[in-house]
């Protein structure tokens, strides 16, 4: 009996096991062979590919606009009224304009007393000469007679420049920067009047780091921006022979057109043209600023961006140079990179 009711239970425990051990069914083939679900672009782009081209080379510079020359007008005379003031700032003047009228009837009066003091001195002077071969008159008296000629001649010469001086003009041609001459004013020598503007020379003075200097050289071109957005080309004049020593910099002087909007006192940035060299760009919005670095994306494989550390350098015209870091026929995002981490899918489009 016992062994009858243990040959049961194994059979009961055989049973169990097999019916655990039934194989579920495999999936269709259909449902094995389905390909992975698409990644899904990050962002949709253009792409790009780096451009050789000669470019100039070039010292960036920035500083003052200044006058070329500043001509100061004053007075050579003193005490006397200013009358007439005839120009005023911003006025084109040229060489020899009268500018300020001084009162005059106060100088035409001692030229008329110098007039007649040499008339009658020449006319004594004249005489001594007609009796000097008779010697009626001592030779003593005769010299005397001729010196005061002389003295009153001279005499009357002064009193004629004083009244030249009383017709201020311009020392050369150029334009009034400032003015400080008032009507009714009593003048003093050296009393300044006006400022001028040489020849309406404007030149830029550019500080160049003291590395640099040695590659500047007179007659060399220079761009530089106005405040205004303005572009203007001028020409190295000449570069100072010393350094300042307290920002170790150096100024090169550079003349502009005279018909330019450039002003004195305008402070511009620039550069100044040393020479050309070959370079490798890209646009500017393919190079990405990130953490101090600059980045290009350059696409891979299966449409992958790869992120590229490169070195830029000069930039022009929206272009920057790329100087390391990036093959020359690399395909480069154009833009949007801003939005991509390296590794990201995009979808290019066509331009």
């Amino acid at each position: 009996m016992k062994n009858t009711s243990a040959l049961a239970s194994r059979l009961l425990l055989t049973l169990c096991l097999s019916t655990s051990l039934v194989a579920l069914p495999s999936l269709p083939a259909w449902a094995a062979d389905a390909p992975a679900a698409p990644v899904k672009a990050a962002l949709a782009v253009t792409v790009t590919t780096p451009t050789q081209a000669n470019w100039n080379s070039g010292i960036t510079a920035s500083g003052a606009l200044n006058a070329w020359q500043e001509a100061i007008i004053a007075s050579e005379i003193s005490g006397l009224r200013i009358t007439d003031v005839l120009v005023d700032v911003g006025d084109q003047v040229k060489k020899g304009q009268e500018l300020v009228k001084l009162s005059q009837a106060a100088v035409k009066a001692d030229v008329a007393q110098a007039q007649a003091k040499l008339d009658e001195a020449r006319t004594n002077a004249n005489r001594a000469r007609s009796l000097k071969a008779s010697g009626a008159l001592p030779a003593q008296q005769i010299d005397q007679y001729l010196t005061s000629e002389t003295v009153a001649q001279a005499a009357l010469e002064a009193q004629q420049i004083r009244l030249s001086q009383t017709r201020i003009v311009a020392a050369d041609n150029g334009v009034i920067s400032a003015r400080s001459a008032t009507l009714g004013a009593v003048v003093q020598p050296g009393t300044e009047l006006f400022r001028m503007v040489r020849q309406n020379k404007i030149e830029w003075r550019a500080e160049v780091a003291g590395r640099d200097v040695a590659q500047i050289n007179a007659g060399q071109k220079a761009h530089l921006t106005l405040p205004t957005g303005e572009s203007v080309t001028g020409e190295v004049r000449v570069v100072s022979p010393t350094l300042d020593p307290n920002t170790r910099n150096a100024t090169v002087y550079i003349s502009l057109p005279t018909d330019s909007p450039a002003k004195a006192g305008m402070f511009a940035e620039g550069e100044i043209l040393t020479g050309s060299a070959n370079a490798l760009s890209l646009p500017q919005t393919a190079v990405i600023l990130r953490d101090g670095n600059n980045y290009a994306f350059e696409l891979g494989a299966e449409n992958r961006v790869i992120q590229r550390q490169v070195k830029v350098g000069r930039r022009s015209e929206g272009r920057v140079e790329i100087t390391d870091g990036l093959a020359a026929t690399a395909r480069v995002v154009a833009t949007g990179g801003a939005f991509l981490n390296d590794g990201d899918t995009v979808q290019v489009v066509e331009k």
